[in-house]
Parts: C-alpha cells; structure tokens; sequence
C-alpha cells in the first residue's frame, strides 16, 4: 500500500475551528526531517524562541522516529500523522501511528533502538507530555512546548543547586553485545548535546557521528564489550573511545571515511583525534557549544 503525504494548515481559527498544522505521510526516515522543518515554521509564525524551537525539533525527531523504527513491520510501512496546534502560550504536538502499538519487549528482542530512551528525552524536553496506546491499536505521544524555553540554568540557581556545566562530568560506558551501542550512545551523545546552547543541525551531526562510530568501534574491542566516557563541560561534549588495543583508534577514526564520495564524516566533528597511554589507544571525539 502506498501512503501519500497530505497537509492541512489553516490560518483563520476561531474557537472551533484552531490555526494548526495537520499532517500525514508515509512513515520512513526521509519524511522525519519534512516534519521537523515544516513544525519549526509554525513554531517561528507563533512567536516560538529560538531555544524552543530547538526543542521542539528534537522531541519532535525523536517521537517520529519511534514511529519509523518500532510502529510498522518492515515489510509493511503505514502512515506518520503529525498534528501541531497552538494553544496555552505554546504548542502542543500530536504524533500517532496505525501500528502495533504500545507491548512489552523481552530483553533479547531484536536489534532496533528502545523505545524507552527516546521517550526519556522527550519527556526532559516537553512542558507536558504523555503517551497512549495499546497492542495493535497504534500509538499517540502528545507533548507540549512552550514559547519560551525554560532557562534551566536559572532554575538551578533559583533552588541553590550548581549550575549544570559549570564543572565538567563524565559519563562512563562499557555496553555489550556491540549492537546495543548504536541506540545507546546516539541517544546519550545527543540528549547531552542537547543540553548546550548547539542547533539542531549539529545534533543531528552527533546521530550521524554516534552512528558510524557504533558501526566500527568493536572491531577495537575484542572482547565483545565497547568501552567510551563522554565528558560534559562548559566547551561542549567530548566523546573518548577506547582504550582499544593497538591500532584500535586510527582504524576507527579510518572507518568514518567515505571513499565512494571522497569525504569523511569526521568533518561532522568540532575536533577528532587518536590519543594513547599505557592502556591504549583512544579515538577522541569533540562537539563544541557555541560561544556565549
């Protein structure tokens, strides 16, 4: 069955009849960066600020892409339905599937990402969010962001907390089987980078990092388990790989190359290098925050 894309957006509202955005398109990857562009329009045309906007682009990506990966057999694609309206000094965004919805997975279940941790960031990043469903009878995640993004740091000092970033912390891992690493560290890196004053292109650049990263850092690992710390300061985040054995971290900093273009995607970082101790080698991995 092929599902068109189909848009509704309607200017004139009254009580009844609200301004918003209604949309529905076939449910792959490609069509999660149409909903994110075309909810940041409306986003901007309602006075949304720049750092909700920013938020509201990644809750949006994330509740999309639990659709892309966990609604549909891959062999049966169904449509995304996304709609957006304004209200309450903000946005609310409705994001549902017609597919197996809501069920328990065991833990040897297959390789696609959890659920669980894209909903974690959400959650974090939404004034107000719940979610609905039931086997087979799809699944709708509602969340609403405000006009204006909370000042989080202002918040910390309001309730006599340190101010996140203001010292750096670490994230250690060690994540096997390997294949776990890929939703793990993607969603880890980039809820982190989140935290920064980045754009959402650049956390983007984090997925496509995590990602390629994923693919090659166990050849570094024989042992079957990948070992990384991600450090979060007030620079930015730095991911370290390692300590692999000899060799490790320049075979996987070769491995983000791609001949077939001539490129590499280690330009996607603000700073990439192989470093060694008496452990081993460390591929070091840097995104910087913008400058204040």
């Amino acid at each position: 069955m092929v599902h068109e894309a189909h848009f509704s957006y309607n200017v004139n509202a009254t009580k009844e009849d609200r301004t918003g955005l209604e949309m529905s398109l076939p449910a792959n990857a490609e069509n999660v960066a149409v909903v994110r562009h075309a909810l940041a329009g409306l986003a901007e045309s309602i006075g949304m600020d720049e750092p909700g906007i920013a938020d509201l682009k990644t809750v949006v990506t994330e509740a999309c892409m639990n659709v892309v990966v966990h609604a549909y057999p891959e062999d049966q694609p169904g449509p995304l339905e996304v709609d957006a309206v304004p209200e309450h000094e903000g946005l609310t965004v409705a994001v549902r599937d017609q597919g197996m919805g809501i069920r328990p997975r065991a833990d040897d279940d297959d390789e696609r990402p959890s659920l669980r941790l894209g909903l974690t960031l959400i959650a974090a990043l939404s004034s107000s969010f719940e979610i609905k469903g039931g086997v087979d009878r799809g699944t709708e995640v509602r969340m609403h962001l405000p006009l204006h993004a909370r000042d989080r740091a202002a918040e910390e000092k309001l309730e006599g907390a340190e101010i996140p970033g203001s010292r750096p912390e670490t994230t250690d891992l060690r994540v096997g089987p390997p294949q776990l690493l890929a939703p793990i560290l993607s969603r880890a890196l980039t809820s982190l980078a989140a935290r920064h004053d980045v754009t959402v292109d650049r956390i983007s650049d984090a997925m496509l990092l995590s990602d390629a990263i994923s693919a090659g850092a166990p050849q570094g690992f024989p042992d079957g388990h990948v070992c990384l710390s991600i450090l979060d300061g007030p620079a930015g985040v730095e991911l370290r790989v390692g300590p692999m054995e000899a060799g490790g971290g320049e075979s996987l900093r070769k491995s983000l190359d791609l001949p077939a273009v001539g490129g590499t995607l280690a330009a996607l970082a603000d700073e990439l290098r192989v470093e060694s101790d008496g452990e081993g080698e460390y591929l070091v991995v840097g995104i910087a925050a913008l400058a204040g």
